[in-house]
């Protein structure tokens, strides 16, 4: 997933997009806290991915205060 995207998607799909990743990052600590962890790279992914629409959900709304 890179940034362009999603600028492409909408505010709500964003913030679904974010709660899919967190739900993902949180099963993927359970699995390695119990060993059943296979790509451990996956982690860094997520939590990469969960920043990058952090990141562009921030800039959608500064774009919008700066509109009003």
């Amino acid at each position: 997933m890179n940034a362009q995207e999603l600028r492409d998607k909408t505010p709500d799909q964003l913030r679904d997009e974010l709660a899919n990743l967190k739900k993902e990052a949180f099963n993927l600590r359970f699995q390695q806290a119990t060993g059943q962890i296979e790509n451990t790279a996956r982690m860094r992914t997520v939590r990469r991915d969960a920043a990058r629409v952090l990141t562009v959900l921030n800039e959608k709304a500064a774009a919008a205060a700066a509109e009003a």
